[in-house]
């Protein structure tokens, strides 16, 4: 159980993104396929890769979220020490957190209205809050991240040390 929780939180939105991509990159050589070869058109193909690539997108920000990959200012950055460049972080850590939390209610609300709306996809029939759910969960998933990354930036603080990433072994035994 362990094993399972640690490859999810290190690998789901990796794992997310490759599977989204196949998926688009295999739907869109079939409607090639079809189209140039068989000399018809899939209706439903564009809408499936528009509603796929919507959906990496929004996991794409929770990704960069978790790896830290995001815009900043590195040399403003480096001018502190490592206390001073982790607590920078913490603030910086701290107001995205925020933002993602604030972001959660309007996420909600434009979710629960799409479902009391019953708009469903026009080529497929899929319900519109199936993919209209996409910001809600990307902005408790970004808000999740950013908690684990606080409590990294506060171990940086803490004990004058940079751990990169959470350490690859859960309480000392290693992912067993």
């Amino acid at each position: 159980m362990k094993k399972a929780l640690f490859y999810l939180d290190e690998y789901l939105e990796e794992f997310v993104m490759t599977v989204m991509l196949i998926l688009m990159a295999l739907i869109m050589g079939i409607q090639v396929l079809s189209r140039y070869i068989l000399g018809m058109s899939l209706s439903w193909s564009e809408e499936v890769t528009r509603y796929l690539f919507i959906w990496s997108a929004f996991i794409s920000v929770s990704l960069c979220t978790k790896k830290c990959i995001s815009i900043k200012i590195d040399q403003f950055i480096k001018m502190f020490s490592k206390k001073g460049r982790a607590l920078f972080k913490i603030l910086n850590l701290t107001i995205e957190f925020v933002f993602f939390v604030y972001l959660v209610p309007f996420a909600w609300r434009y979710l629960q209205t799409t479902i009391a709306s019953g708009q469903v996809s026009p080529a497929c029939g899929i319900p519109m809050y199936y993919i209209q759910s996409a910001p809600l969960i990307c902005f408790v998933l970004c808000a999740f991240r950013i908690v684990e990354r606080w409590f990294l930036e506060w171990h940086n603080f803490l004990h004058n040390d940079e751990w990169k990433r959470w350490p690859s072994r859960i309480d000392g035994k290693g992912v067993e």
